[in-house]
Parts: C-alpha cells; structure tokens; sequence
C-alpha cells in the first residue's frame, strides 16, 4: 500500500529517534539504489550523525519516518562511519542541484510503500525549478520519477547497486544461489556494495570456498565488520579455511571478545560438537523474571531456533557461565505469571560434552524433539548451544547448497 509523500529537505532536518522515541541524533542525507529492469529505485537508508559521528542507518532498521522523526525499530545503533559504497546515490549530495535540461532539481518526494510488517520508500516525484531572466523568482513543477530516468544515468556503478537493492528482499539462502549463477567478478562488485549485514547472510548460505574467493577483494576493516556480522559457528567454519596467515590477520583484528570467542571454537576439533556451538543463545539467572525472559526472545535478531528457549544459569552469564541449572521453554513462559521467577519453571534438560561425535549430537536432538541443546563442559559450565538447523546442515550432503536451484518465481526474477 502507498504513503503520502514526504520530501526530501523535510527529511534531512528531522531527529534520529530510538526505540523509545529519544533523540540520538540528525538525519543529513538519504541513500538510493537507482532503477534497474524497469524497477523503482529504492531507499536503502539514512546517513545521520550521531554522537560526532557519520552513520548509516538502514532503512529497514526503521519503524517509521514521520514529522516527528526518524524512528529505529530497536535500541540497537550501529555507530561505524559512513562510508559510500559503488552506485549508491545520495539525495542531498548527487540529486539536489543537478541539472535536467534548462531545469534544476530541487527537491525529492519519498513515498512509503509496503505495509506495517514490511516497510520501504521509493522515490515517487521531483520538483523541478526554472529561472527565467524576466522573472525574479524561478518556477517549480512537480513531475513523476519516471519522467526523468536520465537521473541516474551518470552514476558509475548505478547498475550494480540497483542489482543490490533488488536481491534484498529476498531470502539469503535465494540470494546466495541467484549470485552464485554470476561470474565471479559480478559477485565480488556485488559484496563491495552490499551493507555488511546482508553480505554476512549470504556469506552463511554458501560453501566456504565460495566464501573465501568472494572476500578476497575486501580490505581488513570491512572484511572483520562482515564478520563479526555472522553467525559464530559459520564465521569458525570459515576461519578455519583461511590460510593461516589471513586467519591470524582478521584474529587481530576482530573485537578482543570475539576474537577470544573464535580461538576457543577453532580449538575443538572437526566432526565434534563443539564445532558446532554457538555461544550467542539467551541466558538468564535464576532469578530472573518471566517477563524479563519475554523480552529477551522478543528481539527480532535472534534465530527462531534459539529465541525457542532460555537458558539458565549461575553468573557469569556470558559463556563460559556458571553452573548450568536448565532451560525454560517459550511456551512455558507465556504460561506463566509475568513476575514469576525463572527458577520455578525451568526443567533441568540434559546438555552434552563439546567433544561429543556430530552424529550423536544429531541423535540426541532427535530423541528429545529438541530445537537447541546445551553444551556444557567439565565443571557443569554452559558454554553454548547447538540448534538443530546447524545439526540439519552438516547431516545433508556436502554439495547441497550447490544443487540447490531457486524455485520457479526466483528464476523469473534472476531473469529480469
């Protein structure tokens, strides 16, 4: 469903809101993939200043844009420096100003499109302006987007950044087998211009040779953010096919924490359970709240496989915790009294050694209909979890994903 416009300079005066509806910054311009095969162009986000800093917002990350404001949709800001990829158009940088015939662009109409569960903004008209020498004032006409293709015909690297926008609302796993139908050079110009998040997501979908040959044009900076974007097991499948030197350069790089993370992953050996963990799971004290576990799986990041339960432990609560004293079930907890502590609802499920084979971490997920099993070590420590789609991936052939095809609306996307 179609929005009212709202403009462009409008915009680039309105506040950076977080969740709660705070101010946290400024927007200052707005980023466009420009129109390929015949598709609209499309917002990709918000460069803003937050805190001295030049962001990226992307605009999925909104839940609205109104007179009152930019609005994220979680309290979540990611405060690395902007930093313009290939093709991308900036509103008020590259449009405002420029010259179409004897007239000059000087504003951008947005148009929010989509509906509350999934929410865009196309660039739907122009104002135009026109001087004259008899008069004093220009003239300004409004016009249709369509109208002025030649827009975007400027801008190098304006095919590969429509290519981008158009494989965003698509699956990861459908996006991985769209570019891997690409010649290689395509897919590398495709991940320099892709926000790291989704590449990461691609990334994850692919074998890790393909992996590896897809990054090997990044430098060290935006190749640790792709990363630390990922998913820790999948990112410990890739870094242990690095060469060592490339391995120990990104280590070095990466957050101490996460760095510490992926050497204690490394360490456990193929084929074993703990190559599979992942210590991003949700964790919570005894003491804790069923309200407060609510909130915790509520978060739109998490995995359905690990938002389907709670573990609870003794503190430290980041991994390796303290004692492992069981999980609760989301089911349990919408059945429970708000303010009931975690302790009365937990069930003391049996976790297993990081030395465990795959194939009996696969059985035992099977024989007690688990989504997600707990991985303790020696001293009764919660080190992480394994969910059952990781189980499921290693269990399918090798070269699946490489016979997988996309399905037969995909394919017609592909083709344009």
């Amino acid at each position: 469903m179609a929005g009212e416009l709202i403009y462009a300079f409008r915009i680039m005066r309105l506040p950076l809101l977080d969740a709660g509806g705070s101010p946290i910054g400024k927007v200052d311009d707005i980023v466009v993939a420009p129109p390929v095969q015949g598709r609209q162009p499309r917002v990709l986000g918000f460069v803003a200043t937050s805190q001295r800093r030049r962001i990226f917002v992307n605009a999925g990350r909104l839940s609205a844009l109104d007179a009152d404001g930019a609005r994220l949709r979680s309290w979540d800001v990611d405060l690395n420096p902007f930093k313009p990829r290939v093709g991308e158009v900036l509103i008020g940088r590259d449009l405002i100003d420029k010259k179409v015939g004897d007239e000059t662009v000087s504003d951008v109409a947005l148009r929010s499109m989509g509906d509350a569960r999934s929410q865009w903004w196309e660039p739907a008209k122009i104002r135009l302006a026109k001087r004259s020498t008899i008069r004093r004032r220009p003239s300004y006409r409004l016009v249709d987007f369509d109208d002025v293709p030649q827009l975007f015909a400027s801008f190098a690297g304006a095919e590969v950044a429509a290519e981008v926008a158009r494989l965003r609302d698509m699956h990861a796993s459908d996006v991985a087998t769209a570019v891997r139908q690409m010649p290689l050079e395509r897919r590398k110009q495709l991940a320099a211009a892709m926000d790291d998040d989704r590449l990461a997501d691609m990334l994850e979908e692919l074998p890790e040779a393909e992996q590896l040959r897809i990054i090997e044009g990044l430098d060290t900076e935006r190749l640790v953010n792709v990363l630390e974007e990922m998913e820790f097991d999948d990112l410990a499948d890739l870094l242990a096919e690095m060469p060592g030197e490339q391995r120990t350069r990104v280590l070095e790089a990466m957050d101490d924490d996460d760095a510490e993370t992926m050497r204690r992953l490394l360490s456990y050996s193929e084929g074993t359970a703990g190559h599979l963990l992942t210590p991003e799971i949700v964790i919570l004290g005894p003491t804790s709240t069923v309200a407060e576990a609510l909130a915790q799986v509520r978060d739109p990041d998490w995995l359905v496989s690990i938002a389907a339960q709670v573990f609870v432990v003794r503190p430290p609560f980041k991994p390796p915790t303290g004692t492992y004293l069981g999980v609760v079930h989301f089911q349990r907890l919408l059945r429970e009294p708000p303010m009931a502590e975690l302790t009365t609802c937990l069930v003391k499920e049996p976790t297993i050694s990081p030395n465990m084979p795959e194939r009996e971490v696969a059985e035992r997920l099977a024989s007690y209909n688990m989504l997600a099993v707990g991985v303790t070590d020696d001293a009764g420590r919660l080190l992480g979890a394994i969910t059952v789609d990781d189980v499921l991936d290693r269990a399918l052939p090798r070269d699946w994903r490489l016979r997988r095809r996309p399905s037969v609306h995909l394919r017609e996307e592909v083709s344009g």
